[in-house]
C-alpha cells in the first residue's frame, strides 16, 4: 500500500500542507464541536491524515460521539492490536454495525490518509459504510456488519458533541498521541477519497489535494491547524476554514503542539517500533525519549525514523534529564544496541559503525573500536547538542549550545577541520562506503533515566531564535551550517 514517505516532494508545484497537530496522549488532549441541524443525518464523510506515535495503545481515539444510550458510541480509533476500528454501539456491547480492518498499521514514520464515508440510504448494504486508506478502499475486514437501511448517524445528530482524540464521555480517557493534518467533515454526502487526494503520476504515492472548494454541508468543517490560540473561534487552533464557522474547541492543546511535520513534508522522529525495552518511553509525537533505569546501552536506545546514505544533515538534541549520562550520535545499524556475546549489559555491541558524543565528559565513543576520544565539553541539563553529519566526506561534527566543539568547522569539506578525527580519515567507514546512517540516542548508566528531546526540524520545545536550513525547512535554536539540511522528505527528494 502506498504510504506518505516521499510525501508530495516529487513536484515543486504540488499542493502543500503547512501544519499538523502533534498530540501527546499523556497530556489528555481533546477537541469537540457541537453538531447543529444536519444537512442529512444519513450521509457524511470524514477525512484525516494521521502519523502514528503510540503503537499498541488501546482505544486510541480519532473521533467518538455518544449514541445517547448507556456507554454507546460511534467511534473511529486505533486499538491495541494496531487495527483500525470503525464501530457503532447503541449501548455497551450492543453493536449496530462495524468495520474492523484485518491488517495492522504499525509504521510510525508514515502518514496514513483515512476516509470513512457513510450513506445508510444506499440500496447495497455493503456500501453504506466505506473506509479508504491512502486512496484504496478497504474490502477485507476481521469484523464487519452493515448499517441498517436509513439508520441515522450518531456523528451527525443535532445536539450531539462530536469529540476528537478522546472518549466522548471522558476527555481524560482513550486519548490519542500522534500527528493529525487536513481534518475534514462533510455533512450530507458520501464522498470518494479522490475528493481529498490523488496518486502522484510519477511515484504512485497517495498525496493530498486542495479541498477548499468542497461543499461541506451545514455541520461540515475544515481544520488546517494554522492558528495558535485556544479559543473556539477563527483565531483558535481548531479554526474552521470551510466558511461555515464550525470552530472546534480544544482542550490541553497549545501553540507548541502545532507542527510543520505534515503529509506533504514528513520530518524524522524517533522510531517508535524500535524501542528495545518496554521501560523505555517515547512521548511528544516520538520526539522525546526516556531511557530505562534497568538497562545500559552505549548505542541505540532510540533511532531516527529516517536514515540517510548521502548528503549533509543537521539535527539538535535538547538533553533535559541526566544530560551527563546521555550519548547522542549516529549509527549505521539499527541493531547497534544488541548485547555482546557475553550477554552483559556493559558489553559494546560491534554491530553498527557509530559515533556518539558523551554527556559525562564530552568524549566521543566509537562502537567499532571501543575507544573514547577527547573532543568537547561535558553537558548539563537543557544543553542543546547539535549534530552535523557530512556523508559526502564521511565526517561528523558536534556543537554545544551553538558552538562547534574541537574548533570544528562543518563547512570545511575535505579538510575536515575539527571533525571527530584528523583530516583525511574516513571517520564513518574506512572503506569509504557508508551504508545507511541513523541519528540515535542512548545512555551509559543503568541507575539513571536520561531524557532527550530530538529536533529534526519540527521541535516540541519552544525556540527562542528560529533558524531554517538553506532550503527554508526546519526550525532550530542555532544556525544550521551552510549546506546542511533538516531531515525531512522535501530535502530527501533532492539528497540522501
Amino acid at each position: 500500500m502506498p504510504s506518505i514517505l516521499s510525501a508530495n516532494t516529487l513536484s515543486s508545484g504540488g499542493y502543500n500542507v503547512s501544519n499538523s497537530l502533534r498530540l501527546n496522549a499523556g497530556d489528555n488532549p481533546s477537541a469537540a464541536v457541537s453538531q447543529g441541524t444536519p444537512t442529512n443525518v444519513d450521509k457524511y464523510t470524514f477525512s484525516v491524515w494521521v502519523k502514528r506515535a503510540d503503537l499498541g495503545a488501546a482505544n486510541s481515539k480519532i473521533f467518538s460521539v455518544t449514541s445517547g444510550g448507556t456507554y454507546g458510541e460511534e467511534k473511529l480509533e486505533f486499538n491495541q492490536d494496531d487495527l483500525i476500528w470503525r464501530q457503532t454501539e447503541a449501548s455497551e456491547g450492543n453493536t449496530n454495525w462495524e468495520r474492523v480492518t484485518d491488517r495492522k498499521f504499525r509504521d510510525p514514520s508514515a502518514w496514513y490518509h483515512i476516509v470513512v464515508a457513510y450513506d445508510s440510504t444506499d440500496g447495497t448494504a455493503a456500501n453504506r459504510a466505506k473506509m479508504y486508506i491512502n486512496g484504496v478502499q478497504e474490502t477485507s475486514f476481521s469484523g464487519s456488519t452493515n448499517p441498517g437501511s436509513g439508520a441515522d448517524s450518531y456523528t451527525n445528530t443535532s445536539g450531539r458533541s462530536l469529540k476528537f482524540f478522546a472518549l466522548h464521555g471522558n476527555l481524560n480517557d482513550q486519548n490519542n498521541g500522534g500527528y493529525f493534518s487536513e481534518m475534514v467533515y462533510i455533512d450530507g454526502q458520501q464522498l470518494p477519497p479522490t475528493d481529498f487526494g490523488e496518486f502522484d503520476e510519477d511515484s504512485g504515492i497517495w498525496k493530498p489535494i486542495d479541498v477548499s472548494g468542497l461543499t461541506f454541508g451545514d455541520n461540515g468543517f475544515y481544520l488546517e491547524f494554522k492558528e495558535t490560540g485556544t479559543s473556539q473561534n477563527a483565531s483558535g487552533i481548531g479554526a474552521d476554514t470551510s466558511g461555515n464557522g464550525n470552530h472546534v474547541a480544544v482542550t490541553n492543546i497549545t501553540a507548541t503542539d502545532i507542527s510543520t511535520d505534515t503529509c506533504t513534508n514528513n520530518f524524522a522522529t524517533f522510531n517508535g517500533s524500535l524501542k528495545q525495552m518496554s521501560t523505555m518511553a517515547l512521548t511528544e509525537g516520538n520526539l522525546q525519549g526516556a531511557t530505562s533505569s534497568s538497562h545500559e546501552a552505549f548505542f541505540g536506545s532510540f533511532f531516527s525514523s529516517i536514515g540517510v546514505t548521502t548528503g549533509k544533515w543537521y539535527a539538535e538534541f535538547k538533553c533535559t534529564g541526566n544530560a551527563n549520562r546521555v550519548y547522542v550520535g549516529i549509527s549505521s545499524n539499527l541493531e547497534a544496541d544488541i548485547l555482546g556475546s557475553s550477554g552483559s549489559a556493559y558489553t559494546f555491541a560491534y554491530k553498527g559503525n557509530g559515533w556518539a558524543y558523551g554527556g559525562q565528559d564530552g568524549k566521543i565513543a566509537h562502537t567499532n573500536s571501543n575507544t573514547f576520544l577527547d573532543y568537547g565539553a561535558a553537558l548539563s541539563n537543557n544543553d542543546i547538542l547539535g549534530v552535523a553529519l557530512d556523508l559526502d566526506e564521511l565526517e561528523i561534527y558536534f556543537s554545544v549550545n551553538g558552538t562547534f566543539q574541537n574548533s570544528g568547522d562543518p563547512t570545511s569539506g575535505s579538510s575536515q577541520t575539527g571533525g571527530v578525527v584528523t583530516a583525511g580519515a574516513k571517520v564513518l567507514n574506512g572503506s569509504g562506503s557508508t551504508g545507511t546512517y541513523y541519528f540515535c540516542v542512548s545512555d551509559n548508566d543503568q541507575s539513571t533515566v536520561c531524557t532527550v528531546q530530538a529536533n529534526f526540524g519540527s521541535p516540541i520545545h519552544s525556540i527562542s531564535s528560529g533558524n531554517a536550513d538553506g532550503n527554508g525547512f526546519g526550525n532550530f535554536e542555532y544556525a544550521v551550517p551552510s549546506g546542511y539540511l533538516a531531515l525531512c522528505t522535501k530535502n530527501l527528494a533532492e539528497n540522501g
